[in-house]
């Protein structure tokens, strides 16, 4: 059945933007990680002679992943936006503002990946020479990576909740965002713990960014579907 958004707006081609946007962003990070990961990509907390062999023979793959990320960045920020223009109007109108919360946390987990990335790449500079700059640079790494969950679940819950009360997302896609959300946010509370060495607590941040792909892709399928009367393909 079709929901009708409340105080529809006339949307025009950049909500089919956004939504491709949301489409490119969730492959390029999980290609990034498709190619990382399978090489040998150290988990939070991993001891530094682990660090040490990855970054001093994988530079090329850290490089290749790390060439991904600018576009990602990119097309996070514009399926925020394009969120933002469909959930406006009737947020405005309720007195709401979760829309803008959610690309905050877009455009804050942009930077803190930044550098994450910025990080690793430097790794590839130190780890083959056996500095002690490496050891400090993936206590940072870790930290930065962990802490980003913050940002991840801050874009979960404003998106989600603003998808909810403008009747744009369905219940199930809202109560998906909300719990990556808590396994995110659960994650960067817990960093120290998380850092401090590989464990089950990792798995926290693994099931809440797994959940947030699907999120962002079901998000985006979303924008692609509004059609110029401001109905959303679906049904509750």
């Amino acid at each position: 059945m079709l929901r009708q958004l409340p105080s529809p707006a006339p949307f025009t081609g950049f909500s089919r933007i956004s939504g491709l946007s949301a489409l490119g962003f969730a492959l390029l990070i999980v290609l990034a990680n498709v190619l990382m990961v399978p090489a040998g990509l150290p988990r939070t907390g991993a001891d530094l002679g682990e660090v040490n062999a990855f970054f001093g023979a994988e530079g090329h793959i850290v490089g290749l992943g790390s060439a991904l990320t600018p576009a990602a960045w990119v097309l996070a920020t514009v399926f925020g936006a394009g969120a933002v223009s469909v959930l406006w109007r009737s947020e405005r109108g309720r007195g709401e503002a979760w829309s803008l919360v959610g690309f905050a946390g877009l455009v804050l987990q942009n930077a803190a990946f930044a550098g994450v990335v910025a990080t690793r790449l430097a790794l590839v500079s130190t780890a083959p020479h056996g500095t002690t700059a490496t050891e400090g640079l993936w206590a940072l790494h870790d930290a930065l990576f962990t802490l980003n969950g913050t940002f991840l679940a801050t874009a979960l819950t404003g998106l989600s909740a603003g998808g909810l009360r403008a009747g744009l997302i369905r219940p199930w896609h809202g109560a998906l965002g909300l719990l990556a959300a808590a396994l995110m946010f659960g994650s960067a509370t817990l960093t120290p713990m998380v850092i401090a060495e590989e464990g089950p607590l990792g798995l926290l941040g693994l099931v809440g960014w797994l959940a947030w792909v699907v999120w962002t892709v079901t998000y985006g399928i979303t924008l692609i579907c509004l059609n110029p009367s401001g109905s959303a393909v679906g049904g509750s």
